[in-house]
């Protein structure tokens, strides 16, 4: 049912095994290990620029919090008004929460895809995803992209004695499919290398969420339930790797290493690149609100100032213009007939439109 998701992982996988195979040779631990390594980096490098949308919708919504709750204490006795109002606001400004989560939900079937590989490499054991196959039926099964000789390569590799598809709590009949292929190994040997792996991988996941939670605004951090998430991200997600740890396969403790590995650079990088952004942005503005400002020492100028005497003097020669004007000969017009009323043009008219263009 979900071929679509182990088909490409089990060929970015099969992939980095054959360059890394061709340098430290094919059965080598170590080629498996660094063909796990790049097959996280493969994946995360093109879940990149989700990971940058959500980095910018994290902080957007941050910058929106304030508006957010003026809806949530205007509306709280509205829901449905409030939704509506919700969903405008966020269109005003292009903001889509989907992107928020859209990186982590893309990650999850790339894990299960990952998970459920690399346990098909060893097919002998009962229960969900195992089919109870005999040592011999299970080293001559391809697994998806990888053929007979690419399953018995995994069997036979061993990263300082541990197998990569082996857990602390495998039991012991399916360690015994490792016979012909390099030994049955011990669990001192698996447990001496999962250990290490996670407690690098809890450590990893506790100060990439420490990263994370101190970017976040004063505002969203005093927010209930961003900080019981905090809370969980701080230090129940890498207590939970501890806990874990012995029922999960080497190569996923290394996908898990490698994994917070790369959120924790790429994290330090987007961040940085946004904030530099963001103080161009700053710059530019302050930039352009020096070049409107007067210059030093220079007396601001008040237009308004300048328009009132310039009214006063249209108002007075408009007055003069519409007054009823002598005939030329100083002769008084006759009885009934209308006076003369035609305006003529003031000198003045003239210079106050001059000045006021002025």
């Amino acid at each position: 049912m979900l071929d679509f998701i182990y088909y490409p992982v089990s060929a970015i996988l099969w992939f980095w095994h054959q360059a890394f195979g061709y340098v430290l040779g094919k059965n080598s631990g170590f080629a498996w290990a660094l063909a796990v390594v790049f097959l996280v980096f493969t994946l995360r490098l093109v879940l990149y620029t989700p990971f940058v949308k959500q980095v910018r919708t994290t902080r957007q919504m941050q910058e929106l919090q304030p508006q957010i709750k003026e809806l949530q204490k205007k509306y709280k006795n509205d829901r449905q008004q409030m939704t509506v109002e919700m969903q405008k606001l966020q269109k005003e400004h292009g903001f889509n929460p989907l992107m928020g989560c859209l990186p982590v939900l893309l990650q999850v079937p790339v894990f299960l895809g990952l998970f459920h590989v690399l346990r098909s490499f060893n097919r002998t054991g009962h229960g969900i995803g195992q089919l109870g196959m005999t040592p011999y039926d299970n080293a001559h099964t391809p697994n998806y992209i990888f053929g007979v000789d690419d399953v018995q390569s995994f069997l036979s590799a061993r990263l300082f004695g541990a197998p990569l598809s082996a857990y602390i709590t495998e039991p012991a009949t399916v360690l015994q499919s490792f016979a012909d292929y390099g030994g049955v190994p011990s669990k001192v040997a698996i447990a001496a290398v999962s250990i290490p792996l996670m407690v690098i991988a809890g450590i990893a996941t506790h100060m990439n969420a420490r990263a994370s939670v101190a970017r976040q605004s004063a505002e969203a951090a005093a927010n209930p339930q961003a900080a019981m998430m905090n809370k969980l991200a701080l230090y129940v997600f890498p207590l939970g790797v501890l806990v874990g740890g012995p029922f999960l396969p080497v190569a996923i403790l290394i996908y898990w290493v490698s994994n917070n590995i790369w959120t924790y650079g790429q994290q330090h990088l987007v961040f940085g690149r946004i904030e530099k952004e963001e103080e161009e942005k700053k710059r530019a503005a302050l930039e352009r609100r020096a070049q409107n400002a007067p210059k030093p020492g220079a007396k601001p100028v008040d237009v308004r100032k300048k328009q009132a005497p310039a009214k006063v003097e249209d108002a007075k020669a408009d007055a003069v213009e519409d007054a009823p004007q002598p005939s030329q000969n100083g002769a008084k017009p006759a009885p009934g007939a209308k006076p003369n009323t035609a305006k003529k043009r003031s000198g003045n008219r003239g210079r106050a439109n001059q000045k006021r263009r002025r």
